[in-house]
């Protein structure tokens, strides 16, 4: 997307405003899609990274199918046309209930926890296939908060516990269908998923009704120039050539899954923001903008790296800011940035945030919820309204206002 387009939005929808180009979503899909050559692989959408109707109609066309971690996710994807059978359930210390409903609705099961596997089988038996995930004790990922594949996660049943679930499975006849590992995000080295993989074909052992294994995801793209970045023609290839080899060992072919988000949205994705104030103390020239971690809190939350460029004046001389948010906390984009020369009322880019951007705004301070819009061969189309006070305030309850409350004070 070009400054001369990014303007045109700003300029018709006001900021901030999240833009995503559906044609950098299709060739990311595609690119991945590729990469395992004749080796066929199943992607499966970590909608957690961005979740708009339209972005998963967009990937459903490609053939993709979802992963969700909650049952409101699960319902989303169903609403956007998904099959149950497409959709891999994968939640983490929700109650038995919600399993139950995911059940009910047909989709895949992906069980982390010895506990539930057990009360899994208590309930169902081997009446509903089941798949199980596999914490690989492997410590990977760019940042401690998206490493969920070590000793100390909460995800994942250890790798050494791998006894225990057999008990449980042949005591309840469960009917394991899949195994599935996820180490964590931001991965550069294609050795931590054959690592992996070699793991998973290990535990293939114990199963010996496997239709799929699936291997997560954690694929990095870059955030700024000369970045690490995974190699995913590299991983494709040597994932192919192993997952083979353990198919003629196994016994029959099994399908091989990924379930990537970051991958696929992330590089779609500008947050456009303005200028509100230009701020210069005795150390720094603060860029300060109409929005905050409220709206892209990857920055706080993860440590994480957005480009970010004048979009009003992208030839313009570079100078050094720092871009702050407009939040009552330490909202900062990006310390000491080289960007074109600024003023009040200009148009900033931030780019690299189409995962995790949106999905994880919030209403802090009371701010509103940015406008969505989605660029669709060359046009772009508003896909979510930018939130309004009644947003807000809609399912605040007013005692004084309360029939119910005034009932009760005047009996």
């Amino acid at each position: 997307m070009n400054s001369r387009l990014l303007e045109s939005v700003a300029g018709e929808y006001g900021t901030p405003v999240y833009v995503y180009d559906e044609a950098k979503i299709i060739s990311q899909y595609n690119r991945l899609k590729n990469a395992f050559g004749k080796q066929e692989v199943k992607l499966h959408y970590a909608m957690k990274a961005l979740s708009n109707i339209n972005v998963l109609k967009t990937l459903k066309e490609q053939g993709a199918g979802l992963d969700a971690v909650s049952i409101e996710e699960v319902h989303l994807g169903i609403r956007a046309g998904f099959e149950p059978e497409e959709i891999m359930y994968t939640p983490n210390g929700v109650a038995f209930s919600e399993i139950e409903e995911a059940v009910a609705l047909g989709v895949m099961i992906n069980i982390d926890n010895l506990s539930v596997l057990e009360h899994f089988g208590m309930v169902f038996g081997g009446l509903v296939p089941v798949c199980i995930r596999i914490n690989p004790h492997i410590l990977a990922g760019g940042h401690a908060n998206i490493s969920v594949g070590h000793i100390d996660s909460k995800f994942g049943i250890s790798i050494h516990q791998l006894r225990h679930i057999q008990r449980i499975v042949e005591h309840y006849k469960l009917h394991i269908v899949g195994l599935h590992m996820h180490t964590g995000s931001d991965i550069v080295d294609a050795d931590v998923f054959l690592q992996g993989a070699d793991l998973l074909y290990q535990a293939a052992g114990y199963f010996p009704e496997l239709k799929f294994m699936d291997f997560g995801s954690g694929f990095k793209v870059a955030y700024k120039e000369g970045d690490f970045v995974t190699p995913i023609e590299e991983i494709g290839t040597k994932i192919g050539e192993s997952f083979q080899n353990f198919c003629k060992e196994y016994g029959r072919e099994l399908e091989l899954w990924f379930e990537p988000g970051k991958f696929l949205v992330s590089e779609s994705g500008v947050l456009l923001v303005s200028v509100n104030v230009v701020k210069q103390t005795t150390s720094t020239v603060f860029l300060g903008v109409n929005s905050g971690q409220n709206h892209l809190i990857r920055p706080m939350f993860y440590n994480a790296y957005h480009r970010i460029e004048n979009i009003s004046n992208p030839a313009g001389q570079k100078k050094l800011y720092s871009v702050v948010g407009y939040i009552c906390e330490t909202d900062t984009f990006g310390y000491d940035r080289p960007i074109s020369e600024a003023k009040v009322g200009d148009v900033l880019g931030i780019y690299n945030a189409g995962a995790y951007g949106f999905s994880m705004s919030n209403q802090y301070n009371s701010r509103l919820r940015p406008a969505e819009v989605y660029i669709r061969d060359g046009v772009p189309h508003l896909i979510r309204k930018r939130e309004t006070l009644d947003d807000v305030i809609r399912n605040e309850i007013d005692l004084t206002l309360s029939a119910e409350y005034v009932a009760k004070m005047t009996e």
